[in-house]
């Protein structure tokens, strides 16, 4: 199906928008922090403010609905023409910054809440990486509350300790939030013999059965980024500075990075908590999944 492109003015249109919420953005959390502050705020600024981010978000909301409506007429399911025109809408690293933050949230609450870990189906093996960073994740986030204390104390200015005590607070957030998602979302060998390579919420390569070539143990300290390819096509997913797994395939697979870069690689090292069990596990191939017994 064909996907007409939006009209020259359309896309003007867009571009306004987009600038204005850029050009506004600092604004409000400037406002946000002066009420938090306790910084008087002139009435006459504010009014100008609620009514440019009115103005602006009445603006967006009309051309989703033109994005939306334009999808419909090509052919678009309701769900499909709500997605193409968030896309149209909304640029791509926002929407990867925002869907990591939602993600976030998920899984630190299902790891408040104690459920089974995120994309584990029935026959799967879950190969856990967190423990590997917990000591890590810890220290990090001791630093950030003893900034956060510290900081409390030594900062007279109000403006100035809102800001960093909201940075502070989301920063100590942020640690315990990554730490959580790595906990309930773990490395996944599938029943059918594939592997699913994930970071958290942050990272997530999938790579099918019929592309492994060979597995082994090897114990390797990297230093490169999380998903990062060198030169080899070598791509590297370090827990606490260390991979224990190698994989390699008989043909690249593609994956998107942390943020929204494309990448490839033929060679994926990753760290496993049982790193023997896990290439047992992949070595033995598809695994049969159990099945309900009927009672009769």
């Amino acid at each position: 199906m064909r996907i007409t492109e939006p009209a020259g003015g359309t896309k003007v249109w867009r571009k306004a928008v987009r600038w204005s919420c850029a050009a506004l953005l600092p604004g409000e959390l400037a406002f946000v922090l002066c009420l938090a502050g306790g910084v008087a705020v002139p009435p006459l600024l504010r009014s100008a403010l609620e009514l440019s981010v009115l103005a602006v978000m009445t603006a967006a909301a009309a051309l989703f609905a033109l994005d939306h409506r334009r999808h419909r007429r090509e052919g678009l399911g309701r769900r499909a023409a709500l997605g193409a025109a968030l896309a149209d809408t909304v640029p791509a690293p926002v929407r990867r910054l925002t869907a990591h933050e939602v993600f976030l949230s998920t899984s630190f609450l299902r790891w408040v809440t104690r459920r089974g870990p995120h994309g584990v189906r029935d026959g799967d093996l879950a190969v856990p990486y967190a423990p590997g960073q917990t000591a890590v994740m810890l220290g990090f986030f001791f630093v950030c509350v003893v900034e956060t204390v510290a900081l409390a104390f030594l900062i007279p200015w109000p403006m100035v300790h809102a800001v960093t005590l909201v940075l502070d607070i989301w920063g100590c957030y942020f640690v315990i939030a990554l730490h959580a998602s790595c906990a309930v979302r773990p490395h996944v060998i599938g029943a059918d013999g594939s592997l699913r390579l994930r970071y958290g919420a942050l990272l997530d390569i999938r790579v099918p059965a019929d592309r492994i070539a060979s597995v082994r143990q090897d114990r390797r300290f990297p230093e490169s980024r999380p998903g990062a390819v060198d030169g080899n096509g070598v791509a590297e997913l370090a827990v606490g500075g260390q991979t224990t797994v190698t994989v390699e395939l008989t043909a690249p697979v593609r994956y998107t990075r942390v943020l929204g870069s494309p990448a490839e690689a033929r060679i994926l090292r990753f760290y496993a908590e049982d790193a023997g069990a896990a290439v047992a596990a992949l070595r033995r191939g598809p695994r049969p999944t159990s099945t309900p017994i009927s009672a009769d």
